[in-house]
């Protein structure tokens, strides 16, 4: 099965490029109009937090900002963090291509335009997408074959902590999220959408599951001493087709509980298979390749498997999503924050292809940390509308000191803040 063009790019097809001179009219002519969708330019209206005023939809008392766009240099931004006050760090892929990547720099405190506004810290990154901040402070840089680290400063300052890791296939980027305990999670995406070969047959069990390094799972890295040293890196978790959402959140009791978006096999039905969000448990197999989940999160056999597996040896996902939503982060905000609409919530970034993405969503956390009750949408309306806004390709996140959400999104290129309004 040929998954959807685009679907190819918002799902991290990295393929993608290195066939583009073989793929047929329709296709590259659908590839042209996502393109031509990221270019219309979102309409400047107000203020928010002194920033441009977009047409977003927002929790009541917000109001949505354009903070930079390709005008500053962005190419394809993929998340962002603070590091300090009025500086942002951003991992910006450039595009599909190898050592296309760079760290950035965004400083808020900068008016447009201005020098310094937002400063290039490395160049020539192969394909980087995970940042996140260390228990030892500092700033972990997920690469499609690496994680490394650096102190935060004035320039990075390199230091290679998982090196070899696999960088082919068609989810190579590298999702990093560390526990509360100070370990640190590790997307490893499978090589293919269903373990289905060139002769288009697919093995029962899949060899990408096999031996001491399978793929379609998420590693744990353990560390300790005085310079936070690698200990271990090891599978923790299995029949994962790509983890590009993570996440930990903490019960009332202080139970730990891992969290995992999973982007599940394409099929080109506009319902299915669902979407996943799983609770991740030490040696658990989820099922990919064999099952998906349906529009009501039962497991069943993935197409190609039907009769061949069965699902009860593996775990079922907490949650279905809409098919085709493209999770590409989840996210909760730190225990501190205890009002406003992103406190005690596991919150998820759904990029999209399909109407059902384009958006960021919340669950409230019961007392034991668990999502539950209904979907609240945090930012929407998102949807192309000429003159106002392109069709939204939000890919990452964060919270900022202050309880702001920050935004990038991909394909539009742009950085967002979602405040309250003056």
């Amino acid at each position: 099965m040929t998954p959807h063009p685009s679907r190819l790019r918002d799902r991290n097809a990295a393929s993608v490029a290195p066939r583009r001179a073989a793929l047929p009219v329709l296709t590259l002519a659908l590839l042209l109009t996502h393109a031509a969708q990221a270019a219309e330019p979102y309409a400047e209206e107000s203020t928010c937090a002194g920033y441009p005023g977009i047409a977003l939809t927002v929790p009541a008392g917000w109001c949505a900002g354009l903070v930079a766009d390709a005008r500053d240099g962005l190419r394809m931004p993929r998340r962002l963090l603070e590091v300090a006050p009025h500086r942002f760090w951003i991992v910006d892929m450039g595009n599909w291509e190898p050592r296309r990547g760079r760290l950035l720099e965004l400083r808020t405190d900068i008016a447009r335009g201005q020098a310094g506004r937002v400063r290039v810290l490395a160049t020539g990154l192969d394909r980087p997408h995970g940042l996140a901040k260390g228990p030892d402070g500092r700033i972990y840089v997920g690469e499609v074959g690496t994680v490394w680290r650096t102190p935060v400063g004035e320039a990075s300052q390199r230091q290679d902590v998982i090196k070899d890791l696999p960088a082919d296939g068609a989810h190579p980027l590298k999702e990093l999220a560390f526990t509360p305990d100070g370990r640190l999670l590790v997307n490893i995406g499978s090589v293919t959408d269903a373990c289905r070969g060139d002769d288009q047959k697919q093995p029962l069990p899949c060899p990408e599951l096999a031996g001491a390094k399978p793929r379609a799972a998420v590693y744990v890295a353990s560390f300790s001493g005085k310079d936070f040293a690698l200990q271990s890196f090891k599978p923790m978790a299995t029949g994962l087709r790509n983890s590009l959402g993570l996440a930990a959140t903490t019960a009332r009791d202080g139970t730990v509980r891992l969290w995992q978006a999973e982007n599940s096999v394409d099929y080109t039905d506009v319902s299915l298979p669902a979407e996943e969000l799983n609770e991740l448990k030490d040696g658990a197999s989820y099922g990919w390749p064999t099952c998906v989940s349906d529009e009501k999160g039962k497991a069943v056999p993935a197409r190609g498997y039907e009769g061949r597996a069965s699902c009860a040896q593996h775990v079922a996902a907490h949650a279905a999503w809409p098919a085709h939503a493209a999770p590409l982060q989840l996210l909760t905000a730190p225990k501190d924050m205890t009002t406003g609409p992103f406190a005690r919530r596991l919150v998820a970034v759904w990029h999209g292809y399909r109407p059902s993405g384009h958006r960021i969503v919340a669950w409230r956390l019961d007392d034991q940390g668990r999502p539950t009750g209904a979907r609240e949408e945090l930012v929407g309306g998102w949807q192309a509308q000429a003159g106002v806004r392109p069709m939204g390709t939000p890919a990452g996140i964060t919270l900022d000191a202050e309880g702001r959400l920050w935004i990038v999104e991909d394909r539009n290129k742009t950085v967002i803040v979602i405040a309250p309004k003056p």
